[in-house]
């Protein structure tokens, strides 16, 4: 059945949960290896909220939601195909995030993977809310490189922040505050990561909601100008927590500022 013709909820959805003790048990395995992200999507499971599913569902039934979901394009496909980007100038969204994947060994690929180590695809309810869901876990590496926030643990917990504000799903915000206080606790750092993480949430919700866009005429933007139609500020408070960090002692080996990633 084509996308468009699926129903917008699934009779066995369910559209929200809390289940505490389950979190906890996640997170745990999350403290224990921060790159293992399959944790992260039984943590979602575990919070996710009706209000995250409103929106989604009110994206949907936009035309622009309407119109994505009938050309039904396949986005860690296309983003993974680095030869379509090949035109791009060297400012380009695209250039910047290939360079960004390759220098992290990652791929639009690859997250879909982690995520169907929680559950598998055959598992997955067929509807429209899926495809929604799906769009906003495909593209989490492009938000990484709008904001330039890196991957380093502060720059995790304060993208999360952002996308909390871009998607309400409760779970990101509760990894990143418990993970910022787990960072705290282990470095005793003096640097503002809370506030690093709060200026993220402030900069998701002043920007337009990136899952909502036209991923494939983003990447052929120049970033500088796709960032400010987009209205995603600098992460100033981030850059000044690095700097702290790096004074301290207490940076984590991969935390650097944004351009030495960049030019890494």
């Amino acid at each position: 059945m084509a996308l468009i013709d699926l129903p917008l909820v699934h009779p066995d959805r369910k559209t929200s949960g809390f289940r505490p003790l389950k979190v906890l048990h996640h997170f745990r395995k999350l403290v224990e290896d921060k790159e293992d992200t399959e944790q992260v999507f039984h943590i979602i499971e575990a919070l996710k909220g009706k209000k995250g599913h409103r929106q989604g569902w009110e994206f949907i039934r936009s035309s622009e939601g309407q119109r994505m979901m009938r050309e039904n394009i396949n986005l860690p496909a296309m983003l993974d195909n680095h030869e379509r980007w090949a035109d791009c100038g060297p400012n380009g969204v695209a250039q910047h995030y290939m360079k960004f994947m390759q220098r992290e060994g990652l791929s639009a690929a690859g997250l879909v993977a982690e995520s169907h180590k929680w559950q598998d695809q055959g598992e997955r309810l067929q509807d429209q809310t899926e495809w929604y869901f799906e769009r906003l876990r495909d593209t989490h590496d492009l938000l990484h490189v709008l904001t330039s926030y890196n991957r380093d643990g502060l720059g995790e917990a304060a993208l999360l922040g952002f996308s909390y504000e871009q998607n309400h799903n409760l779970s990101v915000l509760f990894i990143a505050y418990a993970g910022t206080r787990q960072r705290i606790k282990e470095t005793q750092t003096k640097a503002p990561l809370f506030d690093a993480v709060r200026e993220g949430r402030d900069m998701g919700k002043a920007a337009a909601k990136i899952a909502h866009e036209d991923i494939e005429a983003l990447m052929r933007e120049d970033i500088d100008e796709a960032r400010k139609r987009l209205s995603i500020a600098e992460p100033v408070i981030y850059r000044q927590c690095i700097a702290q960090m790096i004074a301290e002692g207490t940076a984590d080996d991969d935390m650097r500022m944004p351009e030495e990633a960049l030019a890494a």
